[in-house]
């Protein structure tokens, strides 16, 4: 999830055009009671964002062991200068340096049932114009 309107309808454009179907954004209340969870918040581009982002892009299941994981999306553009790191091009100095001048949009995932029950309302949908 996000917080920035204009990224979910992004995304719900892109997976209308990958998997067809209509491009509808699904619209929930956040209550942000965290109380008795395991969060993950990532306060900026720093170097345990990165690491983490990387390892979920290997597959590590690195994510598992919370019910909440708060951070900026890795979109296309910014993987583009995560991956010069992944590569061993540039050290995590330079990538967390590149990562700066991009404009990073929020993402919320919420793991667990627990946190979903806890924290998640529907309030609505509405379907975006292609």
């Amino acid at each position: 999830m996000t917080s920035y309107r204009e990224q979910a309808e992004r995304w719900v454009r892109r997976k209308a055009m990958r998997k067809g179907g209509r491009p509808v954004v699904n619209v929930y209340e956040l209550a942000e009671n965290y109380d008795g969870l395991n969060v993950l918040a990532f306060n900026g581009d720093n170097e345990r964002w990165l690491d983490f982002v990387c390892a979920c892009r290997k597959g590590e299941d690195v994510y598992k062991s919370f019910d909440i994981v708060i951070g900026s999306v890795a979109n296309d553009d910014v993987f583009r200068t995560i991956d010069m790191y992944f590569r061993g091009v540039w050290d995590r100095e330079r990538t967390i340096g590149e990562l700066r001048f991009y404009k990073l949009n929020d993402q919320y995932c919420l793991i667990s049932q627990k946190a979903i029950d806890a924290n998640l309302r529907f309030a609505g949908c509405y379907e975006v114009m292609k």
